[in-house]
């Protein structure tokens, strides 16, 4: 009778609890569990699935199409950490405000991203996209070229982003970057914008957006952005991509330069 009582009054704290974070519950459910009954059930990966699901439901060459299937597809079968259409439109416009020519992206994922930055460019620009993960990559590219996008426009380097933007220059011949986006481990993101300011290829009104900095966030990275005193910045808040009740941001810098 005293178990049940103690139970009894715990019940009202555990509801209030559950109702609180029940969008995380089921974030953990659709990103982790439905995750790991397909891996076991088909054998294949995350992103793998989500590639032949585009591959048979998309337009080929149609890249509005493409990130249109892959919507579908994270908002009703899988989760995938995708920029998603609600933050893809702030994206969008930032592109079209800027024009940007040349465009560093790192962290390709599966290509959603790539193609919805690749589709807003104007005509002579070229994205270079980074990935580390050679087996998404080997999807990203998949993607790209399906949604008609060649290697004048988007050039796919496999490598980790730390090892790549010392060699952007040499490499690479760039001069200048006018729009960078981070989507890939927050760990990364402050070492990597300091690479950047570091190369010389950041100029003044250079963009640089980065994702998911509420949740998981990336507090290190916000904070060397306020205390640098090199850009101009704000935050776009949203929710989660493809969830409901989880509050989110991008940050968006605009290089000042050294002052």
């Amino acid at each position: 009778m005293v178990s049940g009582a103690i139970a009894l009054a715990f019940l009202p704290l555990v509801l209030t609890f559950i109702i609180r974070y029940r969008y995380y519950f089921v974030l953990f459910y659709r990103a982790v569990l439905v995750r790991m009954w397909y891996d076991c059930k088909t054998g294949l990966s995350r992103e793998e699935r989500a590639f032949q699901y585009v591959l048979t439901h998309a337009i080929p060459g149609d890249p509005e199409s493409i990130l249109e299937t892959f919507d579908l597809w994270c908002s009703k079968v899988e989760f995938i950490s995708n920029i998603g259409p609600k933050k893809g439109k702030i994206m969008d416009r930032m592109l079209s405000d800027h024009c940007p020519l040349t465009v560093l992206e790192l962290g390709s994922h599966c290509g959603y991203s790539t193609v919805r930055i690749a589709r807003a460019l104007p005509l002579g620009a070229r994205l270079y996209s980074v990935e580390m993960d050679a087996r998404n990559a080997a999807i990203a590219e998949k993607i790209i070229r399906l949604a008609g996008f060649d290697d004048d426009t988007v050039e796919l380097i496999v490598s980790p982003s730390d090892e790549v933007i010392p060699k952007l220059r040499a490499d690479y011949g760039l001069e200048r970057l006018d729009f960078v986006f981070m989507d890939h481990w927050k760990k990364c993101y402050r070492p990597d914008l300091q690479a950047l300011e570091g190369s010389g290829l950041l100029g003044k009104g250079s963009v640089v957006l980065a994702d998911n900095v509420l949740f998981p966030g990336a507090p290190n990275f916000l904070r060397h952005v306020r205390k640098s005193g090199l850009y101009e910045w704000k935050i776009h808040r949203a929710t989660l991509e493809y969830s409901k009740g989880i509050r989110d941001g991008m940050a968006e810098l605009v290089y000042q330069g050294i002052k």
